[in-house]
């Protein structure tokens, strides 16, 4: 039995990909599934995302887990291929990927292959990061036309920078440059991530590629998923392993940060930044025990946190603890630490079980 628990919701999964489809009927859906999708099992949430129309990646090595384990739909490489050897790996396998660069472009020219490879180029319109710049746009397209395995016609993305932020005129910038770059070309197009889902309809387009809204969590700034009609996917769960009872003025955990101010009792939890809680999660994060909130108090430790629960509680060691779920968004507690929902659902460890439950 493990003593830390993520809880994954299948109906939760579910009932958020409908909300997405509702938000842009006429889109077709990549499912961004990177990074162990997110934490919440990168398999598990292929297969429960039957509906979907294509699967997003980073890295090959995600793709090719996918197709070891099954899975046939449609798998697109985010990041593209790093290295000539991996392009007949893309071929054999029969996975997509973005071409961001004019080096990959070259490693393309320098092979000939049977069959057709399907590729989406990425128009970089501001996010300085990956995908060509428009003074590339003809001549990419044009060697593009001319190697044989290149499936045609060929496809267009471009990333957001600042689509969470509703008041920043930046990514309706970034749309008009990319319609404007592609208008006249042949291909499909996506813009539009998760938070362009939720706020800028206008970049919907031939697909959207919804990431964190999968999970439940929200992309927008100062909001949550539940906000939005989503539901969150994880609750991560511990238990009460100790009672405390302190005097006024006694200090507690590790460089003795944080000290009584009157008698109160201390429950401590089984979980510490050794299972990927936040380290810097700030006294007064809270946490649920039997579905009431009480504050953390003091420094988080490698495997345990303490909680002030007060003299007039009725908490016992064994009791559930809810670190982030359904009734304490992980958006919370993320503000609570100073980083973002994502960094708290990707950094689980090893040591916290992934349970899939309804």
């Amino acid at each position: 039995m493990s003593t830390v628990n993520a809880l994954i919701s299948r109906k939760a999964v579910l009932h958020n990909f409908n909300r997405i489809n509702s938000l842009a009927p006429h889109s077709k859906i990549i499912s961004v599934l990177k990074a162990n999708a997110y934490g919440h099992g990168l398999l598990e949430m292929a297969n429960i995302l039957t509906d979907t129309d294509a699967i997003g990646v980073a890295r090959l090595e995600e793709a090719l887990a996918l197709r070891a384990g099954g899975v046939v739909k449609p798998i697109l490489l985010l990041e593209g291929f790093f290295q000539l050897s991996d392009i007949e790996i893309l071929l054999t396998n029969n996975l997509q990927t973005v071409i961001h660069s004019l080096e990959q472009v070259e490693m393309l020219e320098q092979i000939s292959l049977s069959g057709q490879l399907n590729v989406w180029l990425k128009v970089d319109t501001g996010m300085n990061r990956l995908g060509i710049h428009a003074r590339e746009f003809e001549d990419i397209i044009r060697r593009l036309k001319n190697i044989d395995y290149i499936a045609q016609p060929f496809n267009y993305m471009t990333h957001f920078a600042c689509a969470d932020d509703l008041n920043n005129p930046f990514t309706q910038q970034q749309a008009e440059q990319f319609y404007q770059l592609v208008d006249g070309q042949v291909g499909e197009l996506t813009l539009a991530n998760s938070a362009a889902i939720l706020a800028w309809p206008q970049t919907h387009a031939d697909w959207i590629r919804p990431g964190l809204l999968l999970y439940g969590c929200s992309p927008m700034i100062n909001r949550t998923g539940k906000q939005d009609g989503f539901e969150p996917a994880m609750t991560l769960t511990s238990s009460v392993i100790a009672i405390k009872s302190l005097q006024a003025g006694e200090k507690v955990g590790y460089g003795s940060s944080w000290s009584t101010t009157q008698d109160t009792t201390l429950a401590v939890v089984a979980i510490g930044y050794g299972d990927g809680y936040p380290r810097h999660a700030k006294t007064g994060t809270p946490v649920l025990i039997n579905g009431q909130r009480f504050p953390i108090v003091g420094r988080v430790s490698m495997d345990m946190i303490t909680v002030d629960i007060g003299l007039q509680h009725q908490v016992r060691c064994g009791d559930d603890v809810t670190l982030w779920g359904a009734e304490l968004p992980v958006e919370e507690v993320a503000q609570y630490a100073d980083t973002i929902c994502y960094e708290l659902i990707l950094q689980l460890t090893s040591r916290v079980n992934i349970q899939f439950i309804d």
